[in-house]
């Protein structure tokens, strides 16, 4: 799980991501980023919906494993970002964790560029 200083607080941070940011899509998931400037650091959401799944225990779950393998990240595709990350796909609830690591991975490294 992501520390507290990672994570967006309030709406305000995430609409203006959601507004001016770029977007990165994958084949289940997709992310909106955009540069801080000179702040340092990054902050993360992970947005899963119900169409995903209606348990919000398997909802949950998913969210923390994604901010785990974000916290994971190497810094460098990370640093001075807002990150919104964006599950669209069932399927990625049945994916193991290599697979979804590297699914987020490679969108992270998208984002990077």
């Amino acid at each position: 799980m992501i520390s507290m200083r990672h994570r967006f607080h309030g709406y305000r941070g995430v609409r203006a991501v959601y507004r001016e940011g770029r977007v990165v899509r994958g084949a289940m998931m997709s992310i909106k980023y955009m540069d801080r400037g000179k702040k340092e650091g990054y902050r993360a959401a992970v947005v899963v919906s119900k169409k995903v799944h209606k348990s919000a225990v398997t909802r949950n779950r998913l969210r923390r494993r994604i901010y785990e393998i974000i916290r994971r990240a190497d810094k460098g595709l990370t640093e001075r970002k807002d990150i919104v990350l964006t599950v669209f796909s069932d399927r990625v609830v049945e994916l193991g964790p290599e697979k979804l690591r590297a699914e987020v991975e490679n969108l992270l490294k998208k984002a990077g560029r």
